[in-house]
């Protein structure tokens, strides 16, 4: 059944680091994606607790307590595990295994090249404390894509980097060693990238995000606390739409109105208050069905190791397929 993919049908890998709760920029620039791929592609969905590692190894018992939770988001969100094979990553120990063959004929070079890299040496806590695995991450992402022999991996423009990479890695291996790998491609979200309470791009690193977990009272709260155009002082001043976080999260959650939104706004007939709480009502609709999933399977938590079990065993019938092909061209 795991096998190589049909000609009609790609294959797909993504996943996600279980360092947080997942927010609305989640749901919207991935999981939605996620959604509609497993309905006609052959999907792997990995919760990647060896990549939380990179940057959090002293968490200790919290990364079982985040996949769980991550794990619910994403089938409340509407992943199906009858459709995709969802499983923990290091319950696959072949992702480790390729990810130190890889290792071995990938040049530093390649790795230090990377922005994601340069960008987490320039923070002085993490530069003097990173470990190998920081440097090395995205030789375990290239094992993540490579052992399913993924055609299609969804990702954010940020990691557009490491899918390249991947394609490296793979064209060298199969000059070393013969064609055993397919580069993938990458597929990118038309989502746009949401703003946080504060303004910034959401995200739990700077603590301004909306998470899905969230009650419809903490949503309330932190939309009607959201920064709104600098330049209105009153209420009747002529607002500015487009430099405004709340009228961005109206286009994703208010799409009838947010025309007249933004007309109302730039007139100053729609006062910011009042504009929030049109937008607190239309998310909490949205994600009102998200909620009720998620409650009714946080009171099955033995359904929950099944689905995890079963991901597991599947994901790893078809990585040690790959795996064995790649000792036979290394003559392992």
């Amino acid at each position: 059944m795991w096998g190589p993919p049909a000609p009609t049908r790609g294959r797909v890998v993504s996943g996600m680091r279980p360092t947080s709760r997942l927010h609305l920029g989640n749901l919207e620039g991935a999981l939605r994606l996620w959604v509609d791929l497993q309905r006609r592609d052959q999907c792997f969905f990995l919760l990647a607790d060896l990549h939380a590692l990179t940057t959090g190894c002293d968490a200790g018992g919290d990364h079982r307590t985040l996949v769980r939770e991550m794990l619910l988001d994403w089938l409340a969100a509407g992943l199906d595990p009858n459709e995709s094979v969802i499983f923990v990553q290091s319950e696959v120990p072949a992702h480790a295994e390729l990810a130190l063959l890889l290792a071995m004929i990938t040049p530093v070079p390649w790795l230090e090249r990377c922005t994601t890299y340069k960008d987490w040496m320039a923070t002085p806590d993490v530069a003097r404390s990173a470990g190998l695995g920081l440097l090395a991450y995205p030789v375990l992402q290239a094992a993540d894509i490579l052992l399913y022999r993924a055609t299609t991996v969804p990702v954010g423009r940020d990691q557009a980097q490491h899918v390249e990479l991947t394609r490296d890695i793979a064209s060298r291996f199969n000059a070393l060693f013969g064609e055993v790998f397919t580069a993938p491609d990458a597929l990118y979200s038309d989502a746009p990238a949401l703003k946080g309470t504060d303004g910034r791009k959401m995200s739990a690193v700077y603590g301004n995000a909306i998470y899905l977990g969230d009650t419809a009272g903490v949503l309330e709260r932190k939309v009607a606390a959201m920064f709104t155009d600098p330049a209105r002082v009153f209420r009747g001043d002529p607002g500015h739409p487009d430099r405004c976080p709340v009228y961005g999260l109206h286009g994703c959650y208010n799409v009838s109105e947010v025309q007249a939104i933004g007309q109302d706004c730039g007139t100053g007939h729609l006062g910011c208050v009042d504009c929030k709480s049109v937008l607190s009502k239309c998310i909490n609709s949205a994600l009102g069905g998200l909620r009720e999933r998620r409650a009714a399977l946080q009171a099955e938590p033995d359904l929950l190791s099944d689905i995890l079990r079963d991901g597991a065993r599947k994901a790893r019938a078809a990585s040690e397929e790959t795996l064995a092909r790649v000792h036979e061209a290394m003559g392992l």
